[in-house]
């Protein structure tokens, strides 16, 4: 595909892709290592065409993957410029879940946490989610795998609990506190499946993770701690 000096705008960037428009409909997502999308990209027209909210898939070749250009912002950037819908998000966040969770795998995708047969996103937040005019859309499909749904909830409530606060710029840190506590609250209340169960290998699945903060390693032995001390 194109070298990134001859795309267009760049408009987003996560902690392991960048994302440059191409035009009107389309944008180009390319990792900034070496990975191969192709799996992402059958992972994603299978949900799509089980009715799924993915972003249409053009094309997929090497680290890159053009994909349909969405609209609107996603889910954390509005929490952080209007934390009243803090119960809207949270409910949305758990209904992506829980259809997700319904749909059955396609051959070939691994599993992980255990046995199970749900499919599993496992960054699935509020940053991973796009308030689109056609609803919300779920982005960033790179880690999928099959197993316990639990575990897609347990990743989800320790990416909101434990990650970095620069991650909702436009909120002090106590009312991003607040909205926190809030979404997770509601979150939890809403979502079919317990994370409990899947907690302490969730932690080490995160802990594992190379984009996973120092500061949010700290928290993560906490919530690790804290799981252990309730089992007992």
């Amino acid at each position: 595909m194109q070298e990134a000096e001859a795309l267009g705008r760049l408009i987003g960037r996560g902690r392991t892709a960048d994302v440059y428009a191409l035009d009107a409909g389309r944008v180009l997502r390319r990792y900034r290592f070496p990975f191969d999308t192709t799996g992402e990209a059958k992972i994603m027209r299978h949900l799509d065409a089980a009715g799924y909210p993915v972003p249409k898939v053009y094309d997929a070749d090497g680290p890159d993957l053009v994909l349909e250009r969405l609209d609107g912002v996603d889910m954390l950037t509005d929490l952080g410029r209007r934390p009243w819908r803090v119960r809207r998000h949270a409910r949305t966040l758990a209904d992506l879940h829980d259809r997700l969770h319904a749909i059955s795998a396609p051959p070939g995708v691994p599993e992980a946490f255990g046995p199970g047969e749900s499919l599993l996103h496992l960054d699935l937040h509020p940053g991973n989610v796009m308030l689109t005019s056609r609803g919300p859309v779920a982005i960033d499909w790179s880690g999928v795998r099959m197993g316990a749904a639990g575990a897609d909830v347990a990743m989800t409530y320790l990416i909101i609990s434990t990650s970095d606060m620069d991650l909702i710029p436009p909120l002090q840190r106590p009312a991003a506190n607040m909205l926190r506590a809030g979404l997770l609250r509601c979150f939890l209340g809403q979502v079919r499946d317990s994370p409990w169960p899947q907690i302490a290998r969730a932690v080490e699945a995160r802990l594992a993770d190379f984009n996973t903060r120092p500061s949010e390693a700290t928290r993560l032995r906490r919530e690790a701690a804290r799981a252990e001390k309730a089992a007992r």
